[in-house]
């Protein structure tokens, strides 16, 4: 009862899932609520631009480092293999904590002058000029006692009594423990690890553990990497940790081994927990393509958080529960196979791993976890009346990490697009853009993405995106219908929450129940009092419904049913129907109305003969019109837009 209270004060306390969601929310809540109970000072970051980062290209990189986890302290070495982007690079700049002191910079030995600045940059002498694409290599020889920032970067603690220290840099902290540049523009082609602990401690890290050897009663870890990494994704954990792989079986008979690195004390039940990522990895498999470092590993390293954090082949564990490993394994394809390229993107990262976390509930648990999914996350989203996915200011840590906006509005925005697109075009574009030179293994942005979602399903995105990135808020909708003869008659109004959208232009489900028989019509919303109708011949309706599979961010929907055949929103008496038409068209009421022009979208008129207030248009090619209603003395009474379409 307990655990119970406490995830039911959290849920209250972030105000992010509705009522009665407790065994889905859980999850995803813990990941949200910690990052955001570890952002609550507000931390500042104005000086995390490093202006110097474009002018190298960092190549491969060996880290050495000495961890006793009984001392918050840092020792070691890092040697830069790196080439120059420009044509007369003199130094190398590389962000490092004033909290650090460099011991020595040395190239094969020989000493480099260097400058260790107030603005946290280590600027190292080359003592020469290389020319673009020029190759060098330098070392940084360091120590010291790393601050504690954002999450935390370098922290120590215990669990069972026994000591722990374990790192987690994003999005600023990565120079708080070692020099490095850790803006969004270079990631470290490959590197090797060696991470020196006392007897008993077991370090984890990047990449393939290569051995564990014994070297003066000290034992040194080496982990090798071969896939390019960025700076805040480098990260280790050491203590007594006990360890166990399970592996996700090929269709060639390869296979995939997640390694865990858990507490002793919760050996067992982390053995059942971590099953679950098996299943997982084999679905993100399918839909994403194989594991992005399957030549290496996945793992996981317990450590001593609440949430988790996605640290390239190896995530940190607060625990095992079903969601975390969902998301955190969700990240090794988006967030690490293709990074964000600003924390203004961070909805790449976060509202993908979010969103994969529901669909891992949408193939598992359809009809159970998965609508309740959809349900807490869509009410997270419109507890609030305005927010938008795009992050206005990446100097709070507390805006990038934002529950409700970078992790639930980024992944309603995908599942939106999903029912803009199709299921086929939608996971066609989240392949290509995990794939295709240029993202693959490298930086994403929104506007890539968008071009892989306009790709695949040949659609426009510019107004989706100004819409669901850019502004913010959501619609309501104001549904009011009408049963004339044998048609369905709909009006469809909106209104916004935010003065930032004037429209959200969207396809909308519409549900008809007719005899008994749900009947899903989908049709393009693009203004406000929009009238849709549909031809049911002599079904009875007995219900309409609206977005009855949760497609769209919306809130406090209303449908209802008016006797008139009139506009319900306007002073207009006309209706025509049905629309998009094929061969006729009816207009109700038609005793005054006796004469009906055709307009073009260019502006050609001409005009149609109606007999008991129908028309033929058989004759007429698809497309949109206007027809203008008129009475015998050819006054206007209406206008009229319609679609005719074959």
């Amino acid at each position: 009862m307990k655990n119970l209270f406490t995830a039911i004060l959290l849920l209250l306390n972030c105000f992010l899932f509705s009522q009665g969601d407790h065994t889905v929310s859980w999850d995803l809540e813990d990941i949200i609520c910690k990052e955001q109970e570890s952002t609550e000072k507000r931390i500042s970051y104005r000086n995390q631009q490093n202006e110097f980062a474009y002018q190298t290209d960092m190549h491969y990189q060996v880290m050495n480092w000495e961890i006793n986890p009984s001392a918050k302290f840092i020792s070691g070495d890092v040697t830069y293999y790196f080439k120059s982007r420009i044509a007369d690079l003199t130094s190398l700049v590389l962000d490092m904590s004033n909290s650090l002191q460099v011991i020595s910079v040395t190239r094969n030995g020989s000493q480099l002058q260097y400058t260790h600045t107030p603005d946290q940059l280590l600027t190292i002498e080359l003592g020469k000029t290389l020319g673009e694409n020029q190759f060098d290599t330098v070392t940084v020889d360091y120590e010291g006692v790393p601050p504690s920032n954002g999450f935390g970067s370098f922290e120590q603690g215990t669990h069972a009594g026994a000591p722990i220290i374990w790192t987690l840099s994003e999005p600023y902290g990565a120079r708080d423990w070692w020099p490095n540049k850790q803006d969004l523009i270079d990631k470290i082609d490959s590197c090797d690890i060696f991470i020196t602990t006392p007897t008993g401690q077991l370090a984890a890290s990047n990449g393939k553990l290569m051995s564990i050897t014994n070297s003066g009663g000290q034992l040194v870890h080496h982990w090798r990497h071969r896939y390019p990494i960025v700076a805040y994704l480098v990260a280790l954990a050491v203590t007594n940790y006990s360890a166990y792989s399970d592996y996700v079986h090929l269709d060639n008979g390869d296979s995939i081994e997640i390694l865990n690195y858990v507490y002793p004390e919760t050996l067992q039940q982390s053995k059942t927990a971590t099953q679950s990522s098996v299943d997982i990895m084999g679905f993100y498999n399918e839909l994403f393509g194989i594991y992005p470092f399957a030549a290496e590993k996945y793992g996981h390293a317990q450590f001593g958080w609440g949430g988790g954090e996605e640290h390239q082949t190896m995530s940190f564990m607060g625990g095992f529960s079903y969601g975390l490993q969902a998301h955190e394994m969700a990240h090794q394809w988006f967030g690490n196979k293709v990074t964000c390229g600003s924390w203004v993107d961070i909805w790449l990262n976060e509202g993908f791993a979010t969103y994969l976390t529901g669909l891992t509930y949408e193939r598992f648990s359809p009809s159970q976890y998965w609508p309740q999914w959809k349900i807490s996350t869509l009410n997270s989203v419109v507890s609030q009346a305005g927010g938008s996915v795009y992050v206005d200011d990446t100097t709070s840590v507390g805006r990038i990490f934002n529950g409700r906006l970078s992790y639930n509005k980024g992944a309603y925005l995908l599942h939106m697009a999903r029912w803009v697109m199709g299921d086929s075009s939608f996971y066609q574009a989240c392949r290509n853009y995990l794939d295709i030179p240029g993202t693959a293994y490298d930086f994403g942005r929104t506007e890539e993405l968008k071009g892989y979602l306009e790709s695949a399903s040949g659609r426009d995105f510019d107004e989706f995106l100004q819409d669901w990135f850019y502004g913010q808020g959501y619609p309501t909708y104001d549904i009011r219908w009408s049963h004339q003869q044998d048609s369905l008659i709909v009006w469809v109004g909106q209104n916004q929450s935010h003065s930032s959208v004037s429209f959200f232009e969207m396809p909308i489900p519409i549900l008809v129940v007719l005899d008994g028989i749900d009947n899903i019509f989908r049709v393009e919303h693009t203004y406000d009092e929009q009238r849709f109708s549909f031809f049911i011949g002599g079904a009875t309706v007995d219900s309409i419904g609206f977005d009855p599979d949760l497609w769209l961010l919306s809130k406090n929907n209303t449908i209802q049913e008016i006797v008139t055949g009139t506009n319900p929103f306007s002073d207009d008496p006309f209706i025509v129907f049905p629309n998009p038409a094929t061969d006729f068209i009816t207009i109700l009421p038609s005793t005054t109305v006796k004469k009906v022009s055709i307009v073009t979208m260019t502006g050609m008129s001409d005009e149609l003969s109606i007999v008991d207030g129908q028309i033929d248009i058989h004759q007429l090619i698809p497309g949109m019109y206007t027809l203008l209603l008129k009475n015998g003395e050819n006054q206007i009474l209406s206008t009229k837009r319609i679609v005719i379409n074959r």
